[in-house]
């Protein structure tokens, strides 16, 4: 039995489409669906208070289980 023979047989062909672990594509969703920060400086707080406030709709909605 050929390599891909096996793969296929076994659920492990290459025809679904990988998921992007680059570090270019996690900075791209980061971007995407902004949230509140976790860590930062004062001056990272006050940038996102201003993004927050000049473009509400940019921003998820924050989680109230925290």
């Amino acid at each position: 039995m050929r390599p891909d023979e096996f793969l296929k047989k076994y659920g492990f062909d290459e025809d679904e489409e990988e998921r992007d672990h680059s570090l270019r594509h996690n900075a791209m969703e980061h971007a995407k669906h902004l949230k509140r920060p976790h860590a930062g400086t004062p001056h990272d707080w006050e940038d996102w208070e201003r993004y927050r406030e000049e473009h509400p709709d940019d921003v998820e909605p924050e989680d109230d289980d925290a």
